[in-house]
């Protein structure tokens, strides 16, 4: 393996960042169905998550409190 590939981050799955956000699987599956929460990419049959992805959608969320 080169030092390229092994500089990239692995993907993360559903369940990596459902732990990652602290919500369930399921909320995310329910997210991504409205159109909602971070960028996830189809793998197959599996959702995959870039962690830079999901971190940068996680700081463009707003500081306010419902």
């Amino acid at each position: 393996m080169n030092d390229r590939l092994r500089r990239i981050s692995p993907l993360w799955s559903v369940t990596d960042v459902s732990e990652y956000l602290q919500v369930p699987v399921q909320t995310l599956y329910s997210w991504r169905s409205t159109g909602g929460g971070p960028p996830a990419r189809k793998v197959g049959k599996y959702l995959r998550y870039v962690p830079e992805d999901v971190v940068a959608w996680v700081d463009g969320l707003g500081t306010e409190v419902a």
